[in-house]
């Protein structure tokens, strides 16, 4: 299996050797003070995620759909936390959208699943030959496919992340947007918006006060359902430790601020609250369009 996770992500890693040092008496309130102070080290590393959608406060339905696993491996010589995380949001009015997004967030889950998961659970197996940015990427064309044969006429961005170890693999298509996290106060974007506002402030022809008015914010030139071929932005990072993993729908970015994004992630006692009140903040905000995020918690 180490050679398995090696070839997935092209990294070697040295084992670590930990003592357990077991304390029987209870622990005196001096002392639990002490300890909720100190820095905590989470051995195995912990993945803790939430969860949140909402309508927003002009639709009537929703056209978004989101995905997420998480697990973890660990043992004498491994420790591995795995998830896989998919945001979409659909175009093409109703039923198109809903059908897009939610055929394209199922047959990249199916594809990751069926490429990846027996690899990493079985005892003696063959070495994985393709890359985790491969699976991805072939899950997209997977994904393009779903939607066509589904949803003709109908649209959806698509953006996810793989995590495995401490490396995440994206994949993005459209303006929905995956963000880290950091400790020391930096929220950054991961993904470029595919669309024609963002292109036009890239090519310095608007502001980006003057992107956030524009008319034509939502039109996107890159997104599942396009008949034109078209290959997504698969990038990989190492995840901040302690940080977080955001994914969300424009429903959330386009009304929030990313500031505010870090403030509310932060001020919460876990992913779950973060998740609602970032829901909460955007329907404060006039609720303009579908919202949906997911936040991963990485501890270690």
């Amino acid at each position: 299996m180490q050679n398995i996770i090696k070839d997935l992500l092209g990294i070697n890693k040295k084992k670590k050797i930990e003592s357990d040092i077991v304390q029987t008496a209870p622990l005196t309130e001096d002392q639990l003070k002490t300890v909720s102070h100190n820095s905590v080290v989470h051995n195995p590393p912990q993945i803790i995620v939430g969860s949140a959608q909402s309508n927003g406060m002009q639709r009537d339905h929703n056209e978004d759909s989101i995905y997420f696993i998480n697990s973890i491996i660990s043992d004498e010589t491994t420790k591995l936390p795995f998830g896989l995380f998919i945001i979409a949001d659909g175009m093409g009015g109703h039923l198109h959208g809903e059908v897009a997004s939610s055929s394209a967030v199922r047959a990249l889950a199916g594809y990751v699943t069926r490429r990846l998961i027996p690899s990493l659970v079985a005892i003696d197996s063959e070495p994985q030959v393709e890359s985790l940015q491969e699976i991805m990427e072939e899950g997209v064309k997977e994904s393009q496919q779903a939607v066509l044969r589904r949803a003709p006429g109908g649209g959806t961005t698509l953006t996810a992340a793989l995590l495995l170890g401490d490396q995440v693999t994206l994949a993005h298509v459209g303006d929905s947007r995956a963000y880290f996290l950091y400790p020391d106060g930096r929220i950054q974007a991961m993904t470029l918006d595919h669309s024609l506002v963002r292109r036009l402030v890239d090519l310095g022809r608007l502001t980006e006060e003057q992107a956030r008015s524009d008319p034509q914010k939502n039109v996107l030139y890159r997104a599942l359902g396009q008949l034109e071929p078209f290959k997504p932005d698969i990038l990989t990072h190492r995840m901040p430790h302690p940080g977080y993993l955001v994914l969300c729908s424009d429903g959330l970015w386009g009304v929030v601020s990313d500031m505010d994004i870090f403030k509310i992630i932060s001020s919460a006692d876990s992913p779950s609250e973060a998740c609602h009140n970032l829901v909460e903040a955007a329907n404060a905000a006039g609720g303009p369009d579908n919202i949906s995020v997911i936040v991963v918690q990485y501890l270690n």
